[in-house]
């Protein structure tokens, strides 16, 4: 093995140009792998913030009341069977209680309970359809991360206080201290006092959303014992359908993952991972095949050369392991190379919480850089063996008189 390695490095270096320009095609090669890793990581991670950040991971909801079905035979009206309906009154019983539960299973990181309903914003003459959240003032940040998308204001809720969304703020004319009625669906008119503006990022929560305390919206929507919903978040959001199960199971209630509820998000992020690694399998292949060419011509180039060794004693095993460690260095000088590059080039880029509008998401983190470097020499190994084994074949007769 050393004097294969010896002769191997004697190859790559009598022709320093060619050897140069491999290994920069190989760098090349990983620093796309390298870059597209961090990219499409970055972007997950971006989404993933801009949107599960402040989504519940989880949902858990009374199950639906069952109401008779009447079907009409023979001119008489039968009770046949009964199905679920939604009932806009029923709510969660014993909510503390279940909420205890909940957070006992493992992978829940918190949980918050809410009361929701329709309503609208009165500002003199003007008139904005909402969708109303009652929030426990000590949770306000479990689910939706108000303190980081302050932009007047502050988060804290009290029993005449109502966050808004920017966008509502601006089609309303209202300000931090502007005084508003919300009026519910069945009537009941409360006057809040705008104690906070925010900026989520998403249209719905922005322009149409507005949060006020769980006992105001206790009173609101005439709901003194139950609550709407259950909202949970999770340590890691991946786990949400098989966490959504052991709730269920575990309190009987119906609890929907985030994957059922933003369907579309679950699969643009499915797609923006299989999109990753379809680039990063074709860099890997521009590897293989790059190095598999070179080799296939060093081994014609060398051809009297190897039919001297060959001629002299030289095994096929060890004509075979010379060009494999040829293939094996090139890759790892090559991925090494272009593992350097990737991190000199990406490490200025922004942290994914400080990226603007514009920039790019890079997350050098996910640059696979390690792996970059593993799977460009396992490559580059396996490249190395078809040409390798067409030069352990080499007649020794031929290639000499040649």
């Amino acid at each position: 093995m050393p004097y294969a390695l010896k002769i191997a490095l004697r190859h790559l270096t009598s022709n320093v140009g060619q050897t140069a320009l491999l290994a920069t095609g190989v760098a090349i090669a990983v620093f796309i792998f390298i870059f597209m890793s961090a990219l499409i990581g970055g972007l997950a991670d971006l989404l993933v913030n801009r949107t599960l950040g402040n989504l519940a991971h989880v949902s858990v909801m009374a199950p639906d009341a069952d109401l008779p079905v009447l079907v009409a035979r023979q001119e008489e009206t039968v009770l046949l069977a009964r199905q679920r309906a939604t009932r806009p009154d029923t709510g969660i019983l014993n909510a503390p209680l279940l909420r205890r539960v909940i957070e006992d299973i493992p992978g829940v990181s918190a949980t918050a309970l809410q009361i929701t309903g329709g309503g609208v914003l009165i500002r003199g003459e003007r008139r904005q359809n909402v969708s109303v959240s009652g929030l426990e003032p000590e949770r306000v940040n479990a689910i939706i991360r108000f303190d980081r998308a302050m932009q007047a204001g502050s988060e804290r809720l009290a029993g005449d206080s109502i966050l808004i969304g920017e966008t509502l703020a601006g089609d309303l004319g209202l300000s931090v201290g502007s005084m508003v009625s919300l009026r519910s669906d069945g009537g009941g008119t409360v006057p809040l006092t705008v104690s906070g503006v925010f900026r989520i990022g998403s249209s719905q929560i922005d322009g149409a959303s507005a949060f006020i305390d769980i006992a105001t919206a206790r009173s609101l929507f005439q709901s003194p014992n139950a609550v709407s919903r259950i909202e949970v978040r999770l340590d890691d959001f991946n786990a949400a359908p098989a966490v959504a199960a052991r709730i269920a199971a575990a309190t009987g209630l119906d609890a929907s993952p985030w994957t059922e509820t933003s369907e579309q998000l679950f699969d643009a992020l499915k797609a923006q991972a299989n999109t990753g690694l379809v680039l990063k399998a074709f860099a890997m292949i521009t590897i293989v095949i790059g190095i598999a060419s070179a080799l296939m011509l060093t081994t014609y180039r060398r051809r009297s050369e190897i039919g001297i060794k060959r001629a002299i004693g030289a095994t096929q095993g060890f004509i075979l392991v010379v060009f494999v460690t040829q293939g094996a260095l090139i890759g790892l000088i090559g991925g090494v190379a272009g593992a350097i590059l990737g991190f000199l080039v990406l490490a200025p880029f922004p942290s994914i919480a400080d990226v603007q509008p514009g920039q790019l998401p890079i997350d050098v983190a996910q640059g696979s850089i390690g792996l970059a470097i593993a799977l460009t020499t396992l490559g580059a190994t396996l490249a190395a063996i078809l040409p390798a084994r067409a030069a352990s074949r080499i007649d020794p007769v031929e290639a000499i008189g040649q």
